[in-house]
């Protein structure tokens, strides 16, 4: 029997005599499904962007999904992250009957990769394809430290990254080392006065600012680090987990070179 990345198994084999229908809660695993099997998705969430012209049936936020319009689209199965989504959603598509396959949040770039070739090899039975073999040949090689980071995700209140992200090991294997790696905590909420007196310190030289889940912008965060440098870069490339992956490697380090030469 088959399980997800939790050890949860699943219920039954996809159906053999037709597409199976998939609903896909979290938008780089709804990228990696449509690039992968576009005849299989029947329903996304409303912050699945890409690709972008995917025009299915929204089911409402990744966090906060509306369980009734995802039961109205009969789905074979649903796809889900153990962080992204909540445990009581997935408690309540499994209690209607509904196959669920939970994805962990990975703590690497090969964990996420191995997570997402067990999504559409085992669960919905498709050969690997190129892109994430490509994807697993690019991030192989990890740069020598160049840097050490503050990196927020979020603000009011400050949000950063901590210990075993996939962002913060896309990061690392970029030459930028987070200067929260080893806290306890994967997300922390230190205040802004302490993240000021790390970079004041010397303890990190550089702020890197994701335009997701919070929207940083060239107006809107490097206020806050007057005196530190700081680098913009593609939410999207730094944390989703799919075919963006091949891009993303040359995308965000030339955006880092720029502020690192």
């Amino acid at each position: 029997m088959l399980v997800d990345d939790l050890g949860e198994p699943l219920p039954q084999r996809m159906p053999t005599d037709r597409p199976p229908r998939v609903v896909s809660l979290v938008p780089s695993l709804t990228e990696a499904i449509a690039v992968t099997l576009p005849e299989v998705l029947v329903g996304v969430t409303d912050y699945c962007t890409h690709p972008p012209d995917l025009g299915l049936p929204r089911v409402g936020g990744s966090k906060y999904p509306s369980v009734d319009e995802v039961l109205a689209l009969r789905p074979d199965l649903v796809v889900a992250n153990s962080e992204e989504n909540r445990a009581e959603d997935v408690d309540r598509l499994r209690a209607n009957g509904v196959a669920v396959w939970v994805t962990a949040a990975p703590a690497s770039v090969p964990a996420a990769l191995g997570s997402v070739h067990r999504l559409l090899t085992a669960a919905l039975d498709a050969p690997a394809p190129h892109w994430l073999v490509q994807a697993q040949q690019v991030w192989q090689h990890v740069r020598p430290v160049r840097a050490r980071a503050v990196v927020p995700v979020w603000r009011r209140p400050w949000v950063v990254l901590g210990r075993d992200t996939f962002a913060g090991d896309v990061l690392r294997r970029l030459g930028v080392a987070n200067a929260y790696a080893d806290h306890p905590e994967r997300y922390p909420r230190p205040p802004l006065a302490e993240l000021v007196a790390k970079l004041d310190s010397g303890a990190a030289d550089l702020v890197v600012l994701p335009d997701e889940p919070y929207a940083f912008s060239a107006e809107d965060g490097p206020e806050a680090f007057p005196h530190a440098r700081h680098v913009l870069l593609s939410g999207r490339h730094l944390t989703w987990y799919g075919p963006s992956l091949v891009a993303a490697r040359d995308e965000l380090a030339s955006a880092l070179d720029r502020v690192l030469a």
